[in-house]
């Protein structure tokens, strides 16, 4: 029986197996990691576009301008949040 390395790792074909399941955790957890910044940037974007807004006037006149911000912004965050749980799948 053929030991790769000397018997240094053991079986080769255990070593293969376990560096699959490695490779596999590590794309796993790349996967969240890029979720996770998708979804903090569709976050942070949508609070920067509403801190830069200047909102004035009436609580009434106050809503309509944030949701007018909303209408352009919240399109483009679903979209970030959409892909990052597409990537987990």
């Amino acid at each position: 029986m053929d030991e790769g390395f000397g018997g240094l790792f053991g079986d080769p074909e255990e070593l293969q197996r376990r560096m699959a399941e490695f490779a596999d955790q590590m794309q796993g957890q790349q996967k969240l990691q890029w979720a996770d910044n998708a979804i903090k940037l569709a976050v942070d974007m949508t609070v920067a576009a509403i801190n830069r807004a200047n909102i004035q006037g009436s609580t009434e006149e106050q809503a309509e301008q944030i949701r007018k911000v909303m209408a352009i912004v919240f399109p483009e965050a679903v979209t970030l949040v959409r892909e990052a749980r597409q990537g987990l799948q």
